[in-house]
Protein backbone atom coordinates (compact mmCIF):
# COMPACT_ATOMS: atom_id res chain seq x y z
CA UNK A 1 0.00 0.00 0.00
CA UNK A 2 1.22 3.52 -1.06
CA UNK A 3 2.02 5.23 2.34
CA UNK A 4 1.34 8.38 0.32
CA UNK A 5 -2.06 7.18 -0.12
CA UNK A 6 -5.22 9.13 1.19
CA UNK A 7 -6.39 7.16 4.29
CA UNK A 8 -9.91 8.62 4.19
CA UNK A 9 -9.72 7.71 0.49
CA UNK A 10 -8.60 4.03 1.41
CA UNK A 11 -11.56 4.07 4.21
CA UNK A 12 -14.27 4.65 2.09
CA UNK A 13 -13.20 2.32 -0.59
CA UNK A 14 -12.47 -0.67 2.20
CA UNK A 15 -16.05 0.26 3.26
CA UNK A 16 -17.89 0.27 -0.31
CA UNK A 17 -16.05 -2.60 -1.37
CA UNK A 18 -17.51 -4.59 1.16
CA UNK A 19 -20.89 -2.83 1.85
CA UNK A 20 -22.47 -6.62 1.41
CA UNK A 21 -21.21 -7.67 4.33
CA UNK A 22 -21.23 -4.58 5.76
CA UNK A 23 -25.05 -4.52 5.42
CA UNK A 24 -25.65 -8.05 6.71
CA UNK A 25 -23.24 -8.04 9.84
CA UNK A 26 -25.05 -4.77 10.75
CA UNK A 27 -28.82 -6.16 9.86
CA UNK A 28 -28.15 -9.09 12.01
CA UNK A 29 -27.19 -7.11 15.06
CA UNK A 30 -29.94 -4.97 14.31
CA UNK A 31 -32.53 -7.76 14.21
CA UNK A 32 -30.44 -9.38 17.13
CA UNK A 33 -30.79 -5.84 19.05
CA UNK A 34 -34.50 -5.71 18.09
CA UNK A 35 -35.52 -9.04 18.92
CA UNK A 36 -33.39 -9.14 22.22
CA UNK A 37 -35.41 -6.74 24.43
CA UNK A 38 -38.92 -9.26 23.79
CA UNK A 39 -36.41 -12.54 24.61
CA UNK A 40 -34.97 -11.13 27.60
CA UNK A 41 -37.14 -11.63 31.36
CA UNK A 42 -38.30 -8.49 32.09
CA UNK A 43 -37.04 -7.76 36.03
CA UNK A 44 -38.31 -4.74 38.16
CA UNK A 45 -36.24 -2.76 40.46
CA UNK A 46 -38.27 -2.62 44.23
CA UNK A 47 -36.44 0.06 46.18
CA UNK A 48 -36.34 0.65 49.73
CA UNK A 49 -34.19 2.76 52.37
CA UNK A 50 -33.36 2.88 56.28
CA UNK A 51 -31.95 5.14 58.41
CA UNK A 52 -29.90 4.39 61.11
CA UNK A 53 -29.85 6.61 63.69
CA UNK A 54 -27.63 6.32 66.13
CA UNK A 55 -25.94 3.28 67.32
CA UNK A 56 -26.77 1.53 70.33
CA UNK A 57 -24.14 0.17 73.19
CA UNK A 58 -25.99 -1.81 75.71
CA UNK A 59 -23.74 -1.40 79.17
CA UNK A 60 -25.14 -4.98 80.71
CA UNK A 61 -25.86 -8.33 80.22
CA UNK A 62 -28.30 -11.11 81.56
CA UNK A 63 -26.44 -11.95 84.32
CA UNK A 64 -26.38 -7.94 85.99
CA UNK A 65 -28.64 -6.03 87.36
CA UNK A 66 -31.15 -3.90 86.59
CA UNK A 67 -29.73 -0.66 86.68
CA UNK A 68 -30.99 2.81 85.26
CA UNK A 69 -29.03 3.62 82.03
CA UNK A 70 -28.39 0.31 81.08
CA UNK A 71 -27.98 1.91 77.33
CA UNK A 72 -26.33 4.87 75.46
CA UNK A 73 -26.37 5.90 72.14
CA UNK A 74 -23.41 7.64 70.07
CA UNK A 75 -24.15 8.52 66.38
CA UNK A 76 -23.05 5.65 63.67
CA UNK A 77 -19.64 5.41 62.17
CA UNK A 78 -18.71 3.91 58.64
CA UNK A 79 -18.19 0.76 60.17
CA UNK A 80 -21.12 0.46 62.06
CA UNK A 81 -22.96 1.45 58.64
CA UNK A 82 -20.94 -1.32 56.87
CA UNK A 83 -22.07 -3.73 60.03
CA UNK A 84 -26.06 -2.39 59.35
CA UNK A 85 -25.03 -3.87 55.81
CA UNK A 86 -23.73 -6.66 56.53
CA UNK A 87 -26.91 -7.70 58.76
CA UNK A 88 -29.55 -6.76 55.41
CA UNK A 89 -27.68 -8.71 53.43
CA UNK A 90 -26.81 -11.50 55.61
CA UNK A 91 -27.70 -14.84 53.94
CA UNK A 92 -29.37 -16.25 57.16
CA UNK A 93 -32.19 -12.92 56.95
CA UNK A 94 -32.36 -13.72 53.27
CA UNK A 95 -33.06 -17.45 53.89
CA UNK A 96 -35.28 -16.72 56.85
CA UNK A 97 -37.50 -14.36 54.57
CA UNK A 98 -37.98 -16.85 52.06
CA UNK A 99 -38.94 -19.26 54.85
CA UNK A 100 -41.44 -16.82 56.08
CA UNK A 101 -43.37 -15.88 52.54
CA UNK A 102 -42.96 -19.48 51.32
CA UNK A 103 -45.04 -20.80 54.79
CA UNK A 104 -47.46 -18.22 53.97
CA UNK A 105 -47.71 -19.19 50.45
CA UNK A 106 -46.70 -15.91 48.93
CA UNK A 107 -42.89 -16.72 47.43
CA UNK A 108 -42.47 -18.48 44.08
CA UNK A 109 -39.64 -19.72 42.64
CA UNK A 110 -37.86 -16.91 39.71
CA UNK A 111 -38.21 -18.61 35.98
CA UNK A 112 -34.20 -18.35 35.73
CA UNK A 113 -33.79 -21.14 38.55
CA UNK A 114 -36.09 -23.15 36.50
CA UNK A 115 -33.12 -25.35 34.75
CA UNK A 116 -31.76 -26.05 38.60
CA UNK A 117 -35.30 -26.74 39.61
CA UNK A 118 -35.94 -29.51 36.66
CA UNK A 119 -32.43 -31.01 37.20
CA UNK A 120 -32.77 -31.24 40.89
CA UNK A 121 -35.05 -34.22 41.44
CA UNK A 122 -32.66 -35.67 38.44
CA UNK A 123 -29.57 -34.99 40.22
CA UNK A 124 -30.99 -35.86 43.99
CA UNK A 125 -32.38 -39.64 42.05
CA UNK A 126 -28.58 -39.99 40.73
CA UNK A 127 -26.73 -38.42 43.47
CA UNK A 128 -28.46 -39.97 46.12
CA UNK A 129 -27.65 -44.03 45.60
CA UNK A 130 -24.19 -42.65 44.59
CA UNK A 131 -23.65 -41.10 47.74
CA UNK A 132 -25.42 -43.79 50.05
CA UNK A 133 -23.31 -46.63 48.19
CA UNK A 134 -20.21 -45.11 47.36
CA UNK A 135 -19.28 -41.91 48.57
CA UNK A 136 -20.18 -42.39 52.61
CA UNK A 137 -18.85 -45.80 52.93
CA UNK A 138 -15.64 -44.78 51.09
CA UNK A 139 -16.05 -41.49 54.00
CA UNK A 140 -16.51 -43.23 56.64
CA UNK A 141 -14.02 -46.01 56.03
CA UNK A 142 -10.94 -43.34 56.10
CA UNK A 143 -13.33 -41.62 59.55
CA UNK A 144 -14.31 -38.75 57.83
CA UNK A 145 -17.97 -37.40 58.14
CA UNK A 146 -20.65 -38.99 55.88
CA UNK A 147 -22.76 -36.30 53.95
CA UNK A 148 -26.11 -36.31 54.10
CA UNK A 149 -28.56 -35.62 51.64
CA UNK A 150 -30.27 -32.22 51.51
CA UNK A 151 -33.10 -30.07 49.94
CA UNK A 152 -30.98 -27.53 47.95
CA UNK A 153 -34.36 -25.62 46.48
CA UNK A 154 -34.23 -23.29 50.09
CA UNK A 155 -30.55 -23.10 49.31
CA UNK A 156 -30.88 -21.89 45.44
CA UNK A 157 -34.16 -19.44 46.09
CA UNK A 158 -31.05 -17.92 49.16
CA UNK A 159 -28.53 -17.92 46.25
CA UNK A 160 -30.59 -16.17 43.73
CA UNK A 161 -32.56 -13.99 46.29
CA UNK A 162 -29.01 -12.55 47.37
CA UNK A 163 -27.18 -12.20 43.91
CA UNK A 164 -30.39 -10.29 43.12
CA UNK A 165 -30.08 -7.43 46.18
CA UNK A 166 -27.89 -4.57 46.38
CA UNK A 167 -27.56 -2.68 49.33
CA UNK A 168 -25.17 0.34 49.47
CA UNK A 169 -24.54 3.01 52.27
CA UNK A 170 -25.21 6.58 50.16
CA UNK A 171 -21.92 8.52 50.62
CA UNK A 172 -22.01 10.74 52.95
CA UNK A 173 -25.22 9.65 55.31
CA UNK A 174 -26.70 7.26 57.69
CA UNK A 175 -29.10 6.02 54.95
CA UNK A 176 -28.72 2.30 53.76
CA UNK A 177 -30.33 1.88 50.31
CA UNK A 178 -31.99 -1.56 48.88
CA UNK A 179 -32.57 -2.76 45.61
CA UNK A 180 -34.15 -5.88 44.60
CA UNK A 181 -34.53 -7.08 41.24
CA UNK A 182 -36.72 -9.95 40.80
CA UNK A 183 -39.50 -10.51 37.57
CA UNK A 184 -42.89 -10.53 39.67
CA UNK A 185 -43.32 -6.54 41.16
CA UNK A 186 -45.84 -7.56 43.80
CA UNK A 187 -43.61 -10.43 45.06
CA UNK A 188 -40.68 -8.59 44.65
CA UNK A 189 -42.16 -5.89 47.09
CA UNK A 190 -43.42 -8.60 49.52
CA UNK A 191 -39.89 -9.47 49.79
CA UNK A 192 -38.11 -6.58 50.75
CA UNK A 193 -41.00 -5.29 53.44
CA UNK A 194 -40.59 -8.84 54.87
CA UNK A 195 -36.72 -7.97 54.54
CA UNK A 196 -37.29 -5.13 56.25
CA UNK A 197 -39.16 -6.62 59.44
CA UNK A 198 -37.23 -9.32 59.94
CA UNK A 199 -34.05 -7.28 59.81
CA UNK A 200 -35.58 -4.75 62.54
CA UNK A 201 -36.82 -7.49 64.54
CA UNK A 202 -33.20 -9.16 64.29
CA UNK A 203 -31.49 -6.16 65.00
CA UNK A 204 -33.53 -5.24 68.05
CA UNK A 205 -32.47 -9.18 69.07
CA UNK A 206 -29.08 -8.62 68.74
CA UNK A 207 -28.50 -5.17 70.36
CA UNK A 208 -30.82 -5.50 73.02
CA UNK A 209 -30.14 -7.38 76.73
CA UNK A 210 -33.56 -8.39 76.52
CA UNK A 211 -34.24 -11.12 79.09
CA UNK A 212 -37.31 -13.58 79.22
CA UNK A 213 -40.72 -12.25 80.68
CA UNK A 214 -40.15 -15.11 83.57
CA UNK A 215 -36.86 -13.67 84.75
CA UNK A 216 -38.93 -10.22 85.33
CA UNK A 217 -41.33 -11.99 87.26
CA UNK A 218 -38.95 -13.54 89.48
CA UNK A 219 -36.85 -10.52 89.91
CA UNK A 220 -40.17 -8.80 90.88
CA UNK A 221 -40.83 -11.56 93.32
CA UNK A 222 -37.12 -11.09 95.09
CA UNK A 223 -37.38 -7.50 95.10
CA UNK A 224 -40.62 -7.19 96.76
CA UNK A 225 -40.00 -9.79 99.85
CA UNK A 226 -36.92 -7.56 100.01
CA UNK A 227 -38.30 -4.67 100.33
CA UNK A 228 -41.66 -6.21 102.54
CA UNK A 229 -38.91 -7.34 104.49
CA UNK A 230 -36.99 -3.89 104.78
CA UNK A 231 -39.84 -2.11 106.02
CA UNK A 232 -41.36 -4.55 108.18
CA UNK A 233 -37.27 -3.67 110.05
CA UNK A 234 -38.08 -0.13 109.74
CA UNK A 235 -41.47 -0.01 111.61
CA UNK A 236 -40.17 -2.44 114.30
CA UNK A 237 -37.32 -0.09 114.79
CA UNK A 238 -39.03 2.88 115.03
CA UNK A 239 -41.84 1.42 117.25
CA UNK A 240 -38.67 -0.44 119.55
CA UNK A 241 -37.27 3.53 120.10
CA UNK A 242 -40.99 4.89 120.20
CA UNK A 243 -40.64 7.39 117.68
CA UNK A 244 -42.24 8.52 113.70
CA UNK A 245 -39.42 10.66 113.43
CA UNK A 246 -35.57 9.74 114.96
CA UNK A 247 -34.12 13.29 113.65
CA UNK A 248 -36.72 15.54 114.28
CA UNK A 249 -37.36 14.35 117.98
CA UNK A 250 -33.29 14.24 117.95
CA UNK A 251 -33.72 18.18 117.22
CA UNK A 252 -36.41 18.48 119.88
CA UNK A 253 -34.09 16.82 122.72
CA UNK A 254 -30.88 19.02 121.85
CA UNK A 255 -33.20 22.12 122.18
CA UNK A 256 -34.82 20.65 125.33
CA UNK A 257 -30.87 19.79 126.21
CA UNK A 258 -29.72 23.46 125.74
CA UNK A 259 -32.76 24.62 127.96
CA UNK A 260 -32.54 22.78 130.80
CA UNK A 261 -28.34 23.45 130.60
CA UNK A 262 -28.99 26.94 130.76
CA UNK A 263 -31.53 26.50 133.73
CA UNK A 264 -28.49 24.18 135.49
CA UNK A 265 -26.42 26.93 135.43
CA UNK A 266 -28.52 29.51 136.65
CA UNK A 267 -29.47 27.20 139.41
CA UNK A 268 -25.88 26.54 140.12
CA UNK A 269 -24.50 30.03 140.41
CA UNK A 270 -27.97 30.74 143.01
CA UNK A 271 -26.92 27.69 145.16
CA UNK A 272 -23.34 28.49 145.40
CA UNK A 273 -24.23 32.26 146.35
CA UNK A 274 -26.87 31.03 148.80
CA UNK A 275 -24.80 28.72 150.33
CA UNK A 276 -21.95 31.35 150.98
CA UNK A 277 -24.97 33.80 152.07
CA UNK A 278 -26.05 31.03 154.54
CA UNK A 279 -22.49 30.56 156.38
CA UNK A 280 -22.30 34.27 156.70
CA UNK A 281 -25.91 34.42 158.65
CA UNK A 282 -25.16 32.00 160.59
CA UNK A 283 -21.74 33.04 161.77
CA UNK A 284 -23.42 36.55 162.24
CA UNK A 285 -26.78 34.99 164.34
CA UNK A 286 -24.21 33.21 166.45
CA UNK A 287 -22.46 36.08 166.81
CA UNK A 288 -25.69 38.13 167.93
CA UNK A 289 -26.88 35.52 170.08
CA UNK A 290 -23.88 35.27 171.87
CA UNK A 291 -23.44 38.50 172.69
CA UNK A 292 -25.90 40.38 175.70
CA UNK A 293 -24.71 44.42 175.03
CA UNK A 294 -27.40 46.26 174.67
CA UNK A 295 -25.30 48.20 171.94
CA UNK A 296 -25.69 45.52 169.78
CA UNK A 297 -29.18 46.18 168.93
CA UNK A 298 -28.48 46.15 165.12
CA UNK A 299 -27.98 42.69 162.51
CA UNK A 300 -25.55 42.85 159.68
CA UNK A 301 -27.86 41.89 157.05
CA UNK A 302 -30.53 43.64 155.82
CA UNK A 303 -32.54 40.40 153.92
CA UNK A 304 -32.89 42.36 150.66
CA UNK A 305 -33.87 39.84 148.04
CA UNK A 306 -33.40 40.96 144.32
CA UNK A 307 -35.35 39.73 141.43
CA UNK A 308 -35.39 41.24 137.26
CA UNK A 309 -32.51 43.67 139.28
CA UNK A 310 -35.74 44.82 141.47
CA UNK A 311 -34.47 44.92 145.26
CA UNK A 312 -37.16 43.83 147.41
CA UNK A 313 -36.30 44.45 150.84
CA UNK A 314 -37.99 42.68 154.14
CA UNK A 315 -40.40 44.58 156.30
CA UNK A 316 -41.22 42.41 158.69
CA UNK A 317 -37.41 42.34 160.10
CA UNK A 318 -37.15 46.22 158.83
CA UNK A 319 -39.82 47.17 161.63
CA UNK A 320 -38.29 45.23 164.46
CA UNK A 321 -35.26 46.44 163.31
CA UNK A 322 -36.58 50.30 163.82
CA UNK A 323 -38.16 49.64 166.46
CA UNK A 324 -35.06 48.10 168.48
CA UNK A 325 -33.33 50.65 167.25
CA UNK A 326 -36.19 53.15 168.99
CA UNK A 327 -35.98 51.67 172.20
CA UNK A 328 -32.27 51.37 172.43
CA UNK A 329 -31.94 55.07 171.39
CA UNK A 330 -34.87 56.28 174.19
CA UNK A 331 -32.88 53.82 176.73
CA UNK A 332 -29.77 55.24 176.16
CA UNK A 333 -31.66 58.98 176.52
CA UNK A 334 -33.31 57.86 179.28
CA UNK A 335 -29.84 56.71 180.82
CA UNK A 336 -28.76 60.24 181.58
CA UNK A 337 -31.63 60.95 183.97
CA UNK A 338 -32.62 57.72 185.47
CA UNK A 339 -30.56 55.09 187.76
CA UNK A 340 -29.82 52.27 186.01
CA UNK A 341 -31.64 50.19 188.41
CA UNK A 342 -34.51 52.37 188.55
CA UNK A 343 -37.71 51.17 187.36
CA UNK A 344 -38.48 52.39 184.20
CA UNK A 345 -34.93 51.59 182.86
CA UNK A 346 -35.37 48.42 184.41
CA UNK A 347 -38.28 48.25 182.15
CA UNK A 348 -37.13 49.45 178.81
CA UNK A 349 -34.28 47.29 179.03
CA UNK A 350 -36.54 44.30 179.96
CA UNK A 351 -38.19 45.90 176.54
CA UNK A 352 -35.42 45.98 175.04
CA UNK A 353 -34.23 42.37 175.43
CA UNK A 354 -37.84 41.43 174.26
CA UNK A 355 -37.63 42.91 171.08
CA UNK A 356 -34.32 41.57 170.37
CA UNK A 357 -35.03 38.12 170.88
CA UNK A 358 -38.27 38.61 168.79
CA UNK A 359 -36.10 39.82 166.41
CA UNK A 360 -33.20 37.21 166.85
CA UNK A 361 -36.03 34.72 166.10
CA UNK A 362 -37.17 36.11 163.04
CA UNK A 363 -33.53 36.45 161.73
CA UNK A 364 -33.31 32.60 162.40
CA UNK A 365 -36.72 31.82 160.75
CA UNK A 366 -35.17 33.74 157.80
CA UNK A 367 -31.74 31.59 157.60
CA UNK A 368 -34.07 28.63 158.34
CA UNK A 369 -36.02 29.54 154.74
CA UNK A 370 -32.88 29.90 153.30
CA UNK A 371 -31.57 26.99 154.28
CA UNK A 372 -34.53 24.82 153.07
CA UNK A 373 -34.46 26.81 150.22
CA UNK A 374 -31.03 26.16 149.52
CA UNK A 375 -32.15 22.17 149.84
CA UNK A 376 -34.51 23.21 147.42
CA UNK A 377 -32.16 24.44 144.76
CA UNK A 378 -30.17 21.45 145.37
CA UNK A 379 -33.16 18.98 144.67
CA UNK A 380 -33.79 21.05 141.42
CA UNK A 381 -29.97 20.67 140.54
CA UNK A 382 -30.11 17.21 140.78
CA UNK A 383 -33.41 16.73 139.04
CA UNK A 384 -32.14 18.81 135.97
CA UNK A 385 -28.84 17.20 135.67
CA UNK A 386 -30.90 13.51 136.09
CA UNK A 387 -33.49 14.69 133.33
CA UNK A 388 -29.89 16.08 130.96
CA UNK A 389 -28.73 12.66 131.47
CA UNK A 390 -32.20 11.02 130.45
CA UNK A 391 -32.51 12.90 127.71
CA UNK A 392 -28.43 12.44 126.17
CA UNK A 393 -29.34 8.36 126.64
CA UNK A 394 -32.69 9.27 124.30
CA UNK A 395 -30.73 11.05 121.80
CA UNK A 396 -27.78 8.13 121.41
CA UNK A 397 -30.93 5.49 121.39
CA UNK A 398 -32.42 7.89 118.41
CA UNK A 399 -29.48 8.40 117.29
CA UNK A 400 -28.28 4.65 116.58
CA UNK A 401 -31.44 4.38 115.56
CA UNK A 402 -31.31 6.57 112.78
CA UNK A 403 -28.20 5.65 111.83
CA UNK A 404 -29.84 2.03 111.08
CA UNK A 405 -32.91 3.62 109.45
CA UNK A 406 -30.45 5.83 107.31
CA UNK A 407 -28.99 2.30 106.47
CA UNK A 408 -32.50 1.04 105.66
CA UNK A 409 -33.61 3.93 103.54
CA UNK A 410 -30.47 3.45 101.19
CA UNK A 411 -31.44 -0.28 100.16
CA UNK A 412 -35.06 0.92 99.96
CA UNK A 413 -34.12 3.68 97.81
CA UNK A 414 -32.00 1.21 95.92
CA UNK A 415 -34.98 -1.27 95.64
CA UNK A 416 -37.61 1.39 94.59
CA UNK A 417 -34.99 2.29 91.94
CA UNK A 418 -34.69 -1.16 90.66
CA UNK A 419 -38.44 -1.42 90.35
CA UNK A 420 -38.55 1.86 87.99
CA UNK A 421 -35.99 0.46 86.05
CA UNK A 422 -37.78 -2.67 86.16
CA UNK A 423 -40.78 -1.14 84.93
CA UNK A 424 -38.46 0.42 82.60
CA UNK A 425 -37.10 -2.64 81.16
CA UNK A 426 -40.48 -4.67 80.79
CA UNK A 427 -42.33 -1.91 78.89
CA UNK A 428 -39.24 -2.20 76.64
CA UNK A 429 -39.38 -5.82 76.22
CA UNK A 430 -43.18 -6.52 75.59
CA UNK A 431 -43.96 -7.93 72.64
CA UNK A 432 -46.03 -4.90 71.13
CA UNK A 433 -43.39 -2.55 71.44
CA UNK A 434 -41.16 -4.80 69.75
CA UNK A 435 -43.13 -5.26 66.70
CA UNK A 436 -43.92 -2.31 66.35
CA UNK A 437 -40.02 -1.35 66.39
CA UNK A 438 -41.03 1.93 68.73
CA UNK A 439 -37.52 1.32 71.07
CA UNK A 440 -35.22 0.34 67.78
CA UNK A 441 -33.12 3.42 66.70
CA UNK A 442 -32.78 1.92 62.88
CA UNK A 443 -36.07 3.30 61.08
CA UNK A 444 -37.64 2.51 57.24
CA UNK A 445 -36.83 5.80 55.52
CA UNK A 446 -38.56 4.51 52.13
CA UNK A 447 -40.64 1.25 52.81
CA UNK A 448 -40.69 -0.82 49.24
CA UNK A 449 -43.19 0.07 46.59
CA UNK A 450 -44.80 -2.07 43.46
CA UNK A 451 -43.09 -0.92 40.76
CA UNK A 452 -45.14 0.21 37.58
CA UNK A 453 -42.16 0.28 35.07
CA UNK A 454 -39.65 -2.47 34.12
CA UNK A 455 -36.06 -1.76 35.12
CA UNK A 456 -34.50 -4.10 32.57
CA UNK A 457 -34.68 -4.86 29.65
CA UNK A 458 -34.75 -1.22 28.22
CA UNK A 459 -35.60 -1.27 24.78
CA UNK A 460 -34.49 2.34 23.89
CA UNK A 461 -31.09 1.53 25.64
CA UNK A 462 -30.48 -1.61 23.75
CA UNK A 463 -31.53 -1.07 19.87
CA UNK A 464 -29.08 2.15 19.79
CA UNK A 465 -26.27 0.79 21.37
CA UNK A 466 -27.01 -3.06 19.54
CA UNK A 467 -27.19 -1.04 16.22
CA UNK A 468 -24.33 1.23 16.60
CA UNK A 469 -22.43 -1.83 18.05
CA UNK A 470 -23.20 -4.08 14.78
CA UNK A 471 -22.07 -1.01 12.76
CA UNK A 472 -19.02 -0.88 14.29
CA UNK A 473 -18.07 -4.67 13.87
CA UNK A 474 -19.09 -4.70 10.90
CA UNK A 475 -16.17 -2.31 10.11
CA UNK A 476 -14.05 -3.97 12.53
CA UNK A 477 -14.76 -7.36 10.56
CA UNK A 478 -14.03 -5.97 6.86
CA UNK A 479 -11.00 -4.12 7.63
CA UNK A 480 -9.44 -7.46 9.48
CA UNK A 481 -10.62 -9.29 6.74
CA UNK A 482 -8.93 -6.40 4.07
CA UNK A 483 -5.56 -6.71 6.72
CA UNK A 484 -5.52 -10.68 5.46
CA UNK A 485 -6.60 -10.20 1.53
CA UNK A 486 -3.23 -10.24 0.36
CA UNK A 487 -5.20 -9.80 -3.21
CA UNK A 488 -4.33 -6.80 -5.64
CA UNK A 489 -7.18 -3.86 -5.42
CA UNK A 490 -5.58 -0.98 -7.52
CA UNK A 491 -2.77 -0.18 -9.79
CA UNK A 492 -0.67 1.44 -7.51
CA UNK A 493 -0.19 -1.72 -5.51
CA UNK A 494 1.32 -3.60 -8.67
CA UNK A 495 3.69 -0.88 -8.57
CA UNK A 496 4.62 -0.83 -4.65
CA UNK A 497 4.78 -4.60 -4.65
CA UNK A 498 6.33 -5.57 -8.30
CA UNK A 499 7.85 -2.27 -8.94
CA UNK A 500 6.62 -2.84 -12.60
CA UNK A 501 4.41 0.75 -14.33
CA UNK A 502 1.03 -0.08 -15.17
CA UNK A 503 0.52 0.65 -19.05
CA UNK A 504 -3.57 0.41 -18.92
CA UNK A 505 -6.71 -0.40 -16.56
CA UNK A 506 -9.52 -2.00 -18.33
CA UNK A 507 -12.59 -1.27 -15.99
CA UNK A 508 -15.61 -3.73 -15.03
CA UNK A 509 -18.47 -2.46 -17.60
CA UNK A 510 -20.69 -4.78 -15.64
CA UNK A 511 -22.50 -2.39 -13.63
CA UNK A 512 -25.10 -2.98 -10.53
CA UNK A 513 -28.49 -2.68 -11.70
CA UNK A 514 -30.89 -0.14 -9.79
CA UNK A 515 -33.39 -1.33 -7.19
CA UNK A 516 -36.56 -2.13 -9.53
CA UNK A 517 -38.84 -1.85 -6.22
CA UNK A 518 -40.88 0.60 -5.42
CA UNK A 519 -38.82 2.64 -1.96
CA UNK A 520 -39.70 1.63 1.18
CA UNK A 521 -41.04 -1.80 -0.02
CA UNK A 522 -40.24 -5.41 1.54
CA UNK A 523 -38.79 -6.09 -1.87
CA UNK A 524 -36.93 -3.13 -1.89
CA UNK A 525 -35.40 -3.48 1.12
CA UNK A 526 -34.86 -7.57 0.64
CA UNK A 527 -33.11 -5.99 -3.09
CA UNK A 528 -31.03 -3.58 -0.78
CA UNK A 529 -29.62 -6.44 1.26
CA UNK A 530 -29.01 -8.85 -1.67
CA UNK A 531 -26.81 -6.17 -3.33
Amino acid sequence: MNPKENYLHEFFRIFFANKRLVKRIFLSFAVIALLLPLMLKQSFDITAQVLVQSKKLSQGDATTSLTQGDASFIPPSLADMETESNILRSPALIRQTISDLQAKGEYKPNPGAFSTLVTGPIKRFVATPLREYVINPVRDAFGLETDPERDTDLDVFTQQATENLRIDTLPGSNVISIVYSYRDPAQGTRFVAQLLRNYLTNRQELQSIELPQSFYETKKKQYQVRLDGLEGTRLALLEGVGSSDPKEEITFRLNAINTEEEALNQYQDRLLQSQRWLDYLKTALTAATSTSRLSDYTFPFTFTTTVDNIAFEDREIRQLGEQLTTQVARYMNDLAVFQPGSEPMLLTREQISRTRQQFLKIVSNRIQERTNDLAIVTAVINQKTARIAAFKNRIHQLQVAQSKLQQMDTEITALHAAFSTYAQRFAESSTARSLDNNISNAKVLSPPYEPTEAAYPKPLLIIPFGMLTGLLLAIAFVYVREFFDHRFKHPAQITHELGMPVLLVINDQNTLPNNPHKNWTVPSFMHWVRH
